[in-house]
């Protein structure tokens, strides 16, 4: 990092921790010139003991609210130490941090009803203290307020830096949940979760395996596809709703794909399993993208589970275009949506109103997050 770039009063720090709730990725940005640029970037582990009540409360339970105050504030102290740790790798001083722009870790997820609402914990005020820098969070609230779903998010920094007048591009980011942005050479953009990603695999890896992930989709690769419980999970009317849509692992968790599949689940393989559960993820996105209003030039994967080598070939086995990761396109997939907390939190530093209805269904212009003073 040069001295220019301390000196610019720009820099900004992007935390998230995502649906699969395997680490926090910490991301230092630069927006010298308008552009951003990772400068730096850190997956800080998340404890395991911390992880297993974490992933408790994505399924649904009662008595959950102390877990959660709980957790609310372990995963702030734990947001703080990775932006710390991150300021400590990349030599940079807190006074160079204009903010901190922070996701949180969504707990839950219920974008329709009569009253919809979005639950991220890993509190600001902490991130705040621990650090001496000001944090931007909550950003979800905000566009609920204004009509919207409040996700997915990922599509305004999508729609800033992946575009391209001389093609229609698919960004699409494989989390715990899939969601993919339509960005047209010209008109309008769209957005809209898929589905399951990576969330339905890595907890059936977890449960039977004792490991967090299926590395390169090896274990998928050792069996044989379910048709009737794809067909099964398929079925399932999320799949069939207009975009705007979103969703999350309080949907798409085990106990559902058990209650959807019925008799079909049975006594299958677990490799079978698993190997249904990554059909299930690559058919309902390569659907998603061909219902799309226009054809696709190419399709641009970020996110964890763009390393999954099996799933990457399903894909392009059902996606009739180019798949390519983002990296070709100038931005690292791995740090895509820490990247867009910071430029999110720049946004709301700049007094930046942001167009989301074509996202999630907002119905005006808003100023994303809040602020939290250090």
């Amino acid at each position: 990092m040069g001295s220019g770039d301390l000196n610019s009063k720009d820099l900004y720090i992007g935390l998230i921790s995502g649906t699969s709730a395997d680490g926090i990725d910490a991301a230092l940005v630069s927006f010298e010139h308008s552009q951003p640029r990772l400068l730096a970037h850190h997956l800080h582990p998340i404890p395991p003991e911390v992880r297993e009540r974490l992933v408790s409360l994505f399924t649904p339970s009662d008595l959950q609210v102390d877990l959660m105050g709980e957790l609310d504030i372990a995963m702030g102290r734990l947001f703080a130490e990775a932006a710390q740790t991150l300021l400590e790798h990349s030599n940079t001083p807190a006074a160079g941090i204009r903010a901190i722009g922070s996701h949180g870790q969504t707990i839950r997820h219920r974008p329709v009803g009569k009253h919809p609402f979005t639950l991220q914990i890993g509190d600001p005020n902490v991130i705040s203290q621990q650090t001496g820098i000001d944090v931007i969070a909550d950003f979800r609230r905000r566009d609920m307020a204004c009509g919207g779903q409040g996700a997915p998010l990922a599509p305004l920094f999508h729609q800033s830096v992946l575009s391209s007048a001389q093609e229609t591009r698919v960004v699409l980011n494989l989390g715990g949940i899939a969601n993919i942005t339509l960005l047209p050479r010209e008109g309008l953009p769209l957005a809209m979760d898929t589905g399951p990603a990576s969330g339905l695999m890595d907890s059936w890896c977890q449960l039977h395996k004792g490991e967090a992930y299926d590395c390169d989709g090896d274990w998928a690769a050792q069996g044989k596809v379910i048709d009737a419980l794809v067909s099964k999970w398929l079925s399932d009317p999320y799949f069939s709703l207009a975009a705007p849509k979103s969703t999350g692992k309080e949907y798409f968790h085990l106990p559902w794909a058990k209650k959807m599949a019925g008799a079909a689940f049975g006594d299958s393989d677990p490799a079978d399993v698993q190997a249904s559960f990554l059909e299930l993820t690559a058919k309902s996105i390569a659907n998603a993208i061909q219902d799309l209003p226009m054809k696709i030039d190419r399709v641009l994967v970020c996110g964890g589970g763009a390393h999954n080598k099996r799933l990457m070939n399903r894909l392009q086995d059902l996606i009739q275009c180019p798949l390519e990761p983002s990296e070709k396109a100038g931005i690292a997939g791995d740090w895509v949506e820490a990247m867009c907390f910071a430029w999110l939190a720049k946004c709301y530093v700049d007094n930046n109103k942001l167009e989301t209805g074509p996202f999630t269904g907002a119905k005006e212009a808003a100023l994303l997050g809040g602020m939290f003073k250090a």
